[in-house]
């Protein structure tokens, strides 16, 4: 990989939409001049993720995670800050300018970009051998053409072919400079003891698997001839790029027609996936086979609350998979399920009816839990033992649903449903859910001193010299308000030595530095002081400082401080003015804030050094010294004074 220039970064950064890079990962909703959503770094029942437009960043409150739309695809998407880079500028059709990396810089790309380059290598391997071999056509592509598969989904999917011969794929990348330990790490090649080498897929249809950007991960191979001792499909396993718990095929395709429909649909297999999304259902999942995860489950709330689960006709493979269900619950999602008729499954159904009529089936979706209360009834039979431990199971399901009023509402059907009193329907609830509460509870640690205790004190000393909240307080109006400019009043002694007062615009940037620069303050806290450095050096430089800077600095610790310093989780609603309800904010009184700050500031600093001579007068000896300490602290004193007189004044103003 080659490096990007400057200016290519900056126009990246310039040109990106950070709500809307973000919204293809998180489902956001506007909330005033902000959008709000779901944590995607964490589970959580309340919306605490926050993007600004306006800021150009995110911040996440319940991971304490926060940037520019760079830093979200890190951290989201694991990306090195090229790979972030090149993802926006392609995005936005950026041309990248970048100068050649030299031999040592091409050796040291990390393995996970390599992984990256060679499964990208294999799926266009695959796709070629699909489209344009003898073999590719004959066999791989007649079996999709017999799933109606046109040209446009084939290149949509990727969808490839691997040829019969055993290392026909290993072969190639090595003829093309792919080394042999990255296809072992993949898994595309398989390495016997004695050193023989072998493809994994061999003469099958291939389905690549996607992450959520759109980079190929791993793949599904499926065999088209029935041999005995070979499973029908194949998957990559597991590497550093591949987890298949945390995958879900279809997704990157998915995704934005998820968030804009409100609902996800989960089914089987890649071509049920495929199938659904050619008919125009294109809000699409898949598990690809397996019981679906927790971390899938997560990768689905990121975009939407509802899910729908198509099964096919078979009450074994309903019933098996109630427990993946329980998971979607806990996590506080509405489940609906669909069944397909005998015989059917999604991809043979939309392909034998009219998007009308998949349309109308799909309509017909039932709520889970009365789905699995009806299901579970009839297999009951009237049989009192066996009804018991259907309501004790349904019961079961329902105290999954963290929500206490989809709880009440749900007991008040079953109750009917089951034709059983709501109030022992409530009773065996509240006894479930006190078990689990129970079950949760950490063992109280048993507690034996090794020796006696030393004597404790009755009251623990406040430290009256920490400066945290008023240096902090400082380096937020750098942040958020440096730009922004006030009237101050600057008096200037005449050559008669009267005193001119007049009347001045400064950016309340300037104002705050060259008051802190006047006065020889520093800070306590060493990112506050290096972020005030920061500002001073760029303001002296450039005249102005663009907080972006900050936001993108190289220093994790300093950026995270800035995003930190520039969120907010509260804002006003817009429905107070609307009611005519008109409350102060904060950038209508500026000048009074950035004045009490910066007193507040001085205060504090003139208490920091306060304290520290009334220790020094503690073990004093000489009393010229102390006549000399006492007369400072009396100065200090004084102007404290002052200071807090002329920050009531500002208060009460």
């Amino acid at each position: 990989m080659s490096r990007i220039s400057k200016e290519t970064i900056d126009k990246i950064m310039d040109t990106a939409n950070i709500e809307e890079v973000i919204g293809e990962f998180v489902s956001l909703k506007k909330s005033g001049q902000n959008y709000k959503g779901f944590s995607p770094f964490t589970e959580e029942r309340n919306p605490s993720f926050f993007v600004s437009p306006a800021k150009g960043i995110f911040k996440c409150f319940s991971s304490n995670k926060g940037g520019s739309v760079v830093t979200f695809l890190m951290e989201h998407e694991h990306y090195t800050y090229p790979e972030a880079l090149r993802f926006l500028a392609k995005k936005y059709g950026i041309e990248i300018e970048e100068k050649e990396q030299s031999p040592e810089e091409k050796e040291r790309m990390d393995t996970r970009e390599a992984l990256f380059h060679v499964n990208t290598f294999a799926q266009k391997y695959f796709h070629e051998q699909l489209l344009e071999t003898d073999e590719g056509k004959s066999i791989g592509l007649s079996y999709f053409k017999e799933r109606d598969y046109n040209k446009e989904i084939i290149e949509k999917f990727g969808l490839g072919y691997s040829p019969e011969s055993w290392d026909a794929l290993t072969e190639h990348a090595l003829a093309n400079g792919y080394k042999l330990d990255y296809l072992t790490k993949t898994g595309l090649t398989i390495e016997r003891d004695d050193k023989k080498r072998y493809d994994r897929f061999r003469a099958r249809v291939m389905f690549p698997i996607y992450n959520l950007s759109g980079r190929v991960v791993g793949f599904g191979g499926r065999i088209l001839t029935k041999e005995e001792n070979k499973p029908k499909y194949v998957n990559s396993p597991e590497s550093e790029i591949y987890n298949k718990s945390a995958v879900l095929y279809g997704l990157n395709l998915a995704k934005s027609e998820i968030i804009r429909q409100d609902k996800c649909y989960l089914v089987e297999g890649y071509t049920d996936v495929i199938s659904m999304y050619k008919a125009g259902f294109e809000n699409v999942v898949s598990s690809s086979g397996t019981a679906l995860t927790p971390d899938q489950i997560r990768l689905i709330k990121r975009f939407t609350k509802n899910i729908t689960i198509l099964y096919d006709g078979d009450e074994a493979g309903i019933m098996a998979s109630f427990r993946g269900i329980n998971l979607i619950l806990e996590e506080g999602m509405n489940v609906r399920v669909i069944i397909f008729p005998p015989d059917e499954d999604p991809d043979s159904y939309v392909r034998s009816h009219r998007t009308a009529e998949t349309k109308d089936f799909l309509a017909q979706e039932k709520d889970f839990i009365r789905f699995k209360t009806s299901l579970l009834l009839d297999d009951a039979q009237g049989d009192p033992v066996k009804k018991a431990g259907l309501i004790r199971e349904i019961v079961e399901t329902i105290s999954l649903i963290p929500d206490s009023i989809y709880r009440s509402v749900y007991i008040k059907e079953c109750s009917s449903l089951l034709d059983t009193p709501e109030q022992i329907l409530v009773n065996e609830l509240n006894k479930i859910i006190r078990q689990k509460f129970k079950k949760n509870q950490p063992e109280p640690e048993q507690y034996t001193p090794d020796h006696e205790p030393e004597s404790v004190p009755q009251a623990l000393d406040v430290d009256f010299t920490n400066s945290e909240f008023q240096e902090r307080e400082i380096v937020r109006l750098l942040m958020q308000y440096g730009k922004n400019e006030i009237t101050v009043e600057k008096k200037t002694e005449e050559e008669d030595g009267s005193i001119l007062t007049e009347s001045v615009t400064i950016s309340i940037g300037k104002y705050l530095v060259t008051a802190i620069r006047t006065d020889d303050l520093t800070f306590e806290n060493a990112v506050y002081q290096m972020i005030f450095d920061e500002y001073h050096k760029t303001l002296s430089q450039l005249g102005e400082v663009d907080e972006k800077e900050f936001i993108n600095h190289e220093m994790e610790q300093l950026r995270l401080t800035c995003v930190d310093l520039l969120s907010s989780p509260y804002e006003l609603s817009e429905n107070w003015e609307k009611n005519k309800i008109y409350v102060t904010t904060e950038d209508q009184q500026l000048k009074h804030l950035v004045d009490s700050s910066l007193l507040s500031f001085k205060i504090k600093k003139i208490e920091v050094n306060m304290a520290s001579i009334q220790q020094k007068l503690k073990v004093l000896e000489s009393d010229e010294d102390m006549e000399f300490l006492l007369r400072e602290l009396q100065g200090l004193k004084n102007i404290s004074r002052k200071f807090n007189q002329d920050l009531s004044r500002i208060i009460t103003h």
